[in-house]
C-alpha cells in the first residue's frame, strides 16, 4: 500500500511537532508544506521565515507561500499535487471550502482546546486565564467555519500550577502531534467517524492584545495569578510603580497567591522573600520581576538598587 499523500499547512512554532511526526511515519508522505509568507522582524525589519518553513527546508520538503490561501491560482496548484489529505496546524488564515474540498479525505486540524470550548486564535492563553482545571487537543475535520468542524478525537491534560502559556503550548504541541498520527489511519480507513460538536458550551478565545497583560489589582489575587501565567511570555503581565518622577513599568514573571489583605495595588511588604501586593481579594507575592530596560531578576536581586517602600502603589 502506498503512503498517504499529505499537504501540510502550518506557520507557528506549534505546528512543528505535528510536521515532524508526520514525516517520521512511513505510512504518510508530505507532498508539500504550505506556510505564510516571510515577515519583517527585528529592529532592521529583515524578512524572516516562519518556524514551519525553517523546519520544512531542513527536511528538504517543497514549500509554498501564498499571500492568501483563497487565491484561485494557489488552489489550482494544490489540485495538481493530488493530495489525499490536508493537515492544518496553526496556519493563521481561515480556509475557503473550495480549498478544503481539494483532497478526497478533506482537511484535518489540530486545535489546542477541548472543542467546542475556546474556538479561535488563543485557546491556550484563555484556558489558563479563566482558571480552567484542564484543557487538551482536538483533531477535527475542518469546515468553512471558525473551529466548528466535526470532531474525530481529543485528548485531555490538566493545567498545572506550574504551567504558563509557553509550557502548556509545548506540551499540547506534542500531544497534538501524537494524537494526529494515531487518528489519521483510523479516519482514512473509515474506523473513526467525525462527530458533530455539541451545540452547547462553545466559547471564543480572542487574539491576545498587549493591553491584556496589564494587571488590574482590583481583581482577586487568584485571577491575577492565572492571567500572569496565561500571558507569560507574551505580552507579559505588567504594572506601573508610582514614583516621584514618572510611573515605572514593571513586568511580573512569577508570583504566588498569599493570604493577606490590604489596599488593591498597595505594597504590603517588600523583602528578600518577595514583594507582597494587595489585591481585590487576597494578595500576590511577586517572586520574579523586571523593570523596563532591565534584566529579569529574582525578588532578592531586584532589591539591590531598587528600594521599594511599604505603602507605595502599583497601578
Amino acid at each position: 500500500m502506498s503512503a498517504l499523500r499529505i499537504i501540510f499547512m502550518g506557520t507557528a512554532e506549534l505546528s512543528c511537532a505535528s510536521l515532524e511526526k508526520i514525516v517520521a511515519d512511513r505510512n504518510l508522505s508530505v507532498t508539500a508544506v504550505v506556510t505564510q509568507p516571510d515577515k519583517p522582524r527585528g529592529r532592521e525589519l529583515k524578512l524572516a521565515p516562519s518556524p514551519v518553513k525553517v523546519l520544512a527546508e531542513k527536511l528538504n520538503l517543497p514549500v509554498l507561500q501564498p499571500l492568501k490561501a483563497r487565491d484561485e491560482k494557489f488552489i489550482g496548484e494544490l489540485r495538481e499535487l493530488k493530495p489525499d489529505l490536508l493537515v492544518v496546524v496553526a496556519y493563521g488564515q481561515i480556509l475557503p471550502q473550495t480549498l478544503l474540498d481539494v483532497p478526497p479525505f478533506g482537511c484535518l486540524n489540530v486545535h489546542t482546546s477541548l472543542l467546542p470550548k475556546y474556538r479561535g486564535a488563543a485557546p491556550i492563553q484563555w484556558a489558563i486565564a479563566d482558571g480552567e482545571p484542564e484543557t487538551g487537543v482536538t483533531i477535527m475535520k475542518m469546515d468553512a467555519g471558525l473551529d466548528t468542524g466535526p470532531v474525530l478525537s481529543l485528548q485531555r491534560t490538566p493545567i498545572l500550577p506550574t504551567d504558563d502559556s509557553q509550557i502548556l503550548h509545548d506540551r499540547l504541541a506534542q500531544l497534538g502531534a501524537e494524537l494526529l498520527v494515531k487518528t489519521i489511519p483510523a479516519y482514512v480507513a473509515g474506523k473513526t467517524l467525525p462527530q458533530p460538536q455539541p451545540a452547547a458550551g462553545s466559547t471564543y478565545a480572542a487574539k491576545i492584545k498587549k493591553e491584556d497583560g496589564r494587571i488590574d489589582w482590583q481583581q482577586p489575587a487568584v485571577k491575577i495569578w492565572n492571567r500572569l501565567r496565561a500571558f507569560t511570555p507574551w505580552p507579559g503581565a505588567f504594572t506601573f510603580l508610582q514614583t516621584e518622577t514618572k510611573p515605572q513599568l514593571l513586568k511580573i514573571w512569577k508570583a504566588e497567591v498569599v493570604e493577606k489583605s490590604g489596599g488593591a495595588g498597595e505594597i504590603l511588604s517588600a523583602d528578600k522573600t518577595g514583594i507582597v501586593v494587595g489585591c481585590g481579594v487576597g494578595a500576590l507575592r511577586i517572586l520574579e520581576v523586571q523593570r523596563e530596560g532591565g534584566k529579569r531578576l529574582a525578588a532578592e536581586q531586584f532589591f539591590i538598587g531598587h528600594l521599594l517602600k511599604v505603602g507605595q502603589k502599583l497601578e
